[in-house]
């Protein structure tokens, strides 16, 4: 009997070890991972339309190209500052193409400077956002869902040019 179980634990320790859930990174972390790929995406996607389709409507209602990234843009920093509980600095009106995709670029990048000090906390807690008051981590997954839902449709844009789009990659 002794020896099953010594068999048993000699068997089992090693297994659990593998198995084991190690200290997780902070969730800050993860997230900061996941909107590196959807930020790198999103530029070169806003790169790929040439500066003269930058007022390109695939319909009269619809915005335009630079004004669908633009939109990407403004609502990033929303949300990024509803996270730190602050107001969004004061926003650029671009429309040329370059001005645009810096817009952007800056965009994702005071939301890099956010996400990932973000505490477990602050992603259980409600903070102010484009979509009303919701917790930390609502937030993020509702940023994210934005910003793909956009670029999603600039992409059509670009196919309606006859301009392939960016691969998605992570």
């Amino acid at each position: 009997m002794l020896r099953r179980a010594v068999v048993a634990l000699a068997t089992l320790l090693p297994l659990s070890l593998l198995t084991a859930n190690p200290a997780a990174a902070p969730a800050s972390a993860e997230c900061a991972k996941h909107f590196g790929a959807l930020s790198e995406l999103s530029i070169a996607v806003a790169q790929t339309m040439p500066a003269e389709q930058y007022a390109f409507r695939p319909h009269p209602e619809s915005m335009n190209f630079g004004q669908l990234i633009s939109h990407i843009a403004t609502t990033n920093y929303q949300f990024c500052a509803g996270l730190k509980d602050s107001d969004p600095p004061a926003l650029p009106a671009p429309t040329d193409k370059d001005a645009v995709v810096k817009f952007l670029s800056d965009s994702f990048a005071y939301c890099s400077a956010v996400i990932p000090n973000l505490t477990d906390e602050q992603l259980n807690q409600p903070h102010n956002s484009p979509d009303g008051r919701l917790l930390g981590r609502e937030i993020l997954l509702a940023m994210y869902i934005h910003v793909a839902h956009h670029r999603g449709q600039a992409e059509i844009y670009l196919r309606d040019k006859g301009i392939r789009p960016p691969s998605y990659r992570i």
